[in-house]
């Protein structure tokens, strides 16, 4: 199959992923943001954090969202150094962010040996305007590598603003990102070559991967969206797939 899905949590299954085997990691973590103060991120659950009060569906919290600064940043760069082994060289890493994390971010991809390379924007058109105070409609990935960019390993032009709003149609996910944008990112990994993504959610880095024609690993804690991820991933199979995989036994 060219798709894996572990259930669990992502420090412990990424330490059975073998040195040097994935080409991209493509990763939307817990934020572990939302707030002002610490007890505001860290006393609040994701749903109260990301969702609004009139928002129109009633979709499950997820785990992980509730650790203070220090903690997350520390978290943040155990995950990505095991990430980091787990890659070619050369190979590429791109994590989603906010604006409140953003420095802790590129701190601990750097703190993990990538080589940080730039920032790329997601442009959410449908954003809350805030009276007095600035849109904040976009959000973030920070992106690297780990030792030189081979840019004749994978000879693509890719932007770095993207603008696409959150899924509203069969949305499963609080935080789900846009496969149209998803489908761009992951064209940074070479064609055939495997995307790691250790945050899957409900599996939209995975779908966008087996679209382009990538393999995809990926890593959910939660077994309520790793279902969900499962059922996505499978409906994003061709016929090509099935016949590569052969019969079930």
């Amino acid at each position: 199959m060219p798709y894996t899905l572990h259930r669990g949590d992502a420090l412990a299954a990424l330490a059975g992923i073998p040195d040097n085997s994935v080409d991209a990691v493509i990763t939307d973590p817990p934020y572990n943001s939302g707030g002002r103060t610490s007890s505001e991120r860290t006393g609040r659950s994701a749903r109260a954090k990301y969702t609004s009060g009139d928002a129109e569906h009633d979709l499950a919290n997820f785990p992980g969202e509730n650790r203070d600064q220090r903690s997350y940043g520390f978290w943040l760069s155990l995950l990505l150094t095991e990430s980091y082994r787990a890659t070619v060289e050369s190979g590429t890493v791109l994590v989603f962010t906010d604006w409140r994390q953003l420095p802790t971010t590129t701190d601990a991809l750097q703190a993990a040996g990538w080589t940080w390379r730039g920032i790329a924007s997601w442009h959410k058109p449908v954003s809350r305007p805030q009276k007095g105070r600035l849109k904040q409609s976009c959000e973030y990935i920070v992106w690297g590598t780990k030792g030189p960019v081979d840019a004749n390993r994978n000879p693509v032009y890719l932007p770095g603003l993207y603008t696409a709003s959150q899924p509203r149609k069969d949305r499963v996910h609080i935080t789900q990102k846009p496969v149209e944008v998803m489908q761009e990112l992951v064209k940074i990994c070479p064609p055939g070559g495997t995307v790691l993504d250790p945050f899957t959610g409900s599996g939209t880095t995975g779908v966008a991967a087996l679209r382009e024609g990538r393999q995809f690993i990926g890593i959910e804690l939660s077994d309520h969206y790793a279902d969900i991820a499962e059922q996505r991933l499978h409906g994003a199979l061709t016929q090509d797939d099935f016949e590569l995989a052969g019969p079930e036994k």
